[in-house]
């Protein structure tokens, strides 16, 4: 199991609340294409679903690269 995930923004956040668009600063996820990786965490993963319809996830194996 990846102890990382992989998340990548891939929509706008024209016409989102500001609690979306606060959360997706907090995952680091500053403009559309970003790649962020992080560590697989409860409080993370709760980040993730609140805004699940403007990114993408996949796990990410530190050894694979």
């Amino acid at each position: 199991m990846a102890t990382h995930i992989k998340i990548t923004r891939t929509r706008s956040t024209s016409g989102r609340t500001e609690k979306e668009i606060a959360t997706l600063k907090g995952l680091g996820l500053t403009y559309t294409g970003r790649v962020r990786i992080l560590k697989d965490t409860p409080e993370i993963r709760g980040m993730i679903l609140k805004v699940a319809h403007l990114v993408s996830i996949e796990p990410y194996d530190q050894e694979g690269k």
